[in-house]
């Protein structure tokens, strides 16, 4: 299985869709520092997310925060994105899971493997765990606490043609897995 790192949003957005029970199917054990617990645990995110951080399953796995996570190229990044970046860098994590675009570029540009929450929920359909279609909808009827799209904003974070380079990269290929197809997430996701 691979090492498997997360920021706030997919954890997040799968908690309110139902679909957190994914992670330990896909990934056996997954990674996050203490600020993102933290920021699920924050009053302002909704109830049913600070319910699940309460009792964390025990395949979450809360680290301290690591050096780097103040670096100067992730400064414009939330506390979440630079902590989940900076841990994914220090245990040489083959994938973090991010939905945030800047947070997304960022990690790529240092060489980590990175889905989002859509990303997910296109593997677990893959590996016969849930249906896709029904999965997207249950994710664009959660509202968002930003006030911005949840659905738009997870899709925004996967560029044309990363999760072709993401399936490469974990070796899902090798696995059996095809790649997103890329016109299903715009195609359902539409507003």
């Amino acid at each position: 299985m691979p090492l498997v790192v997360a920021d706030t949003g997919p954890l997040h957005y799968l908690v309110l869709t139902g679909d957190i029970e994914l992670l330990p199917k896909l990934f056996e054990r997954v990674l996050v520092p203490q600020v993102v617990r933290d920021e699920l645990a924050n009053a302002e995110a909704p109830q049913a997310v600070r319910d699940w951080i309460a009792r964390a399953p025990g395949w979450l796995d809360v680290r301290p925060a690591h050096p780097g996570a103040d670096d100067v190229a992730v400064a414009k990044l939330d506390e979440g994105e630079r902590a989940a970046i900076a841990l994914a860098l220090a245990v040489k994590a083959e994938l973090v899971l991010m939905d945030d675009r800047e947070g997304v570029g960022i990690a790529r540009g240092r060489g980590l493997a990175v889905t989002g929450t859509l990303g997910v929920l296109d593997l677990a359909a893959r590996r016969g765990l849930i249906d896709l279609a029904a999965a997207f909808e249950r994710l664009k009827a959660r509202p968002s606490t930003t006030g911005r799209d949840c659905s738009m904003r997870c899709w925004r974070g996967t560029p044309p043609g990363a999760a072709e380079s993401d399936h490469e990269t974990w070796g899902l290929q090798d696995r059996g897995i095809p790649p997103r197809r890329p016109a299903v997430g715009p195609v359902l996701l539409s507003s």
